[in-house]
């Protein structure tokens, strides 16, 4: 099951199907799970004994790198105050409120824009541009739906195993395009090496890839490449400082931002880039890329 047929069975039954297959393997050990999930998506087995590339670290990291801190840096709840932590306030996007359920949130009280997403997963969010034309019916069953999802079951990523799954109402936030651009730095203790941008003003996602510099980096992964170079924001440095900031001590992290008007917004904290299950073209960046995980300082190897 290449990435080719994934994309394909997404297509055809939606990303849910990939889901539920992955449910289906409760029985599995986490080490099984991810051993055959990495068959499948890879094409190849998977290195645990002595993992070299970037998406064996991750599998690495997933089974062994166990700190209690990454789960609240993973709830989009208690990120909040692990930014807050270690940048201080006005770092993330302004909240409206956090609800156990849908039948929680005072609807007539919302603004007329707002974003709802659940704490616990990841991609579960619903943008509302107009609230005189939002469906709230079909809001609230994607948001229960939500709610019951067990995403550990899906991703086997230990950190979303105790997350208390709420919904949160952020400020809708818009920088006057279709979609907000999405600027991904990729972190290695506290280094920031790369980043990609993400931008969505379409119904396909592409994507650049750049080094801490901002220079065009030659490998892609998993979305289409945009062939213009995005601009450098004039706070970029300033950016790379935030990531650097909250990935101080953390084997890798990816640390998602928003700008907008100026402003910089801290999005989400993620330990395992798509589950670490990447295809890299050319493949050989795989192994370029898992040279800047050490995992010796998890294993506690002096040296």
């Amino acid at each position: 099951m290449d990435e080719g047929r994934i994309k394909k069975l997404k297509r055809i039954f939606g990303k849910n199907a990939i889901s539920l297959f992955y449910r289906s393997l409760w029985f599995l050990s986490d080490e099984s799970f991810i051993r055959l999930i990495y068959r499948l998506r890879m094409g190849k087995r998977l290195n645990l004994d002595d993992p070299k590339t970037f998406t064996e670290k991750l599998q690495w990291l997933k089974l062994n790198d166990h700190n209690p801190l990454y789960t609240t840096m993973a709830d989009k709840v208690g990120m909040r105050g692990f930014v807050e932590d270690r940048l201080g306030c006005g770092y993330t996007v302004p909240l409206i409120g956090v609800y156990g359920s849908f039948k929680e949130i005072g609807l007539d009280d919302l603004p007329a824009q707002f974003v709802m997403k659940t704490s616990h997963d990841s991609g579960s969010y619903i943008v509302c541009r107009d609230k005189a034309s939002f469906d709230f019916k079909a809001a609230k069953k994607a948001m229960d739906r939500s709610l019951r999802r067990n995403y550990y079951m899906t991703t086997r990523e230990w950190q979303y195993k105790d997350i208390v799954p709420k919904i949160l109402v952020e400020e809708f936030l818009s920088d006057g395009n279709e979609a907000l651009t999405d600027y991904k730095f990729f972190c290695f203790n506290g280094k920031c090496e790369f980043l990609y941008i993400m931008c969505e003003t379409s119904s396909i996602p592409t994507q650049v890839i750049l080094d801490a510099d901002f220079n065009r980096l030659p490998f892609r992964m998993d979305d289409d490449q945009i062939d213009s170079m995005p601009e450098k924001p004039s706070c970029f440095e300033e950016m790379k400082r935030i990531a650097q900031v909250l990935s101080l001590g953390i084997p890798f992290l990816r640390v998602d931002m928003y700008l907008v008007k100026g402003k910089v917004y801290v999005g989400e904290l993620t330990f395992c880039h798509y589950g670490g299950y990447i295809p890299f073209s050319p493949p050989e960046w795989d192994e370029k890329l898992g040279k800047l995980i050490d995992l010796d300082k998890v294993k506690g190897v002096e040296g």
